[in-house]
């Protein structure tokens, strides 16, 4: 039989001990560990969290993204509908999209382009007020790839059947 674990930390157990991660610091860390790009944005677009993954993802270390516009990742063409779309959200203070992931495309520090899904929520203060926006980001290209020879192929096979019969 297995030994049950507690539900609860007795105050001076040993799983109480100083060594242990505050709230705030095992926040921090479960941000910049998540095994998606992490990144928070400000009511003025500006970057102001960008975890390890997003690093990996998009080709800029946190020191240069940070402080930077999120123009850095959004293609020029998604641009303007990009910024309604975040204007509109801060001021409403929810995302249409909340709940649910949009695959898009994005812009590697490279300039290459690649496919991303992204989720999003609207980040307030203690006090309510809409502070930023939170996005975490998973990169599809290759899912996308995949799809798109899939569809190919069969488009292909349907042809292929129309002029046999």
């Amino acid at each position: 039989m297995t030994e049950e674990r507690p539900n609860t930390v007795a105050p001076g157990s040993e799983s109480d001990e100083p060594s242990q991660q505050t709230d705030a610091s095992l926040k921090t860390l479960l941000v910049e560990q998540a095994p998606d790009a992490m990144i928070f944005a400000d009511r003025d677009g500006l970057i102001r969290v960008w975890n390890a993954a997003a690093e990996i993802m998009f080709g800029y270390s946190s020191a240069d993204a940070v402080g930077r516009s999120l123009d850095i990742i959004v293609p020029d063409q998604f641009r303007e509908a990009h910024w309604q779309g975040y204007d509109r959200a801060l001021e409403a203070g929810e995302t249409k999209y909340r709940g649910k992931s949009l695959p898009t495309r994005a812009m590697k520090a490279n300039g290459e382009t690649l496919y991303v899904e992204l989720s999003f929520a609207i980040i307030c203060d203690e006090g309510g007020a809409v502070i930023g926006a939170l996005a975490s980001a998973r990169d599809i290209t290759q899912r996308f790839e995949q799809d798109r020879t899939n569809r190919r192929r069969l488009r292909e096979l349907e042809q292929e059947l129309s002029t046999q019969m």
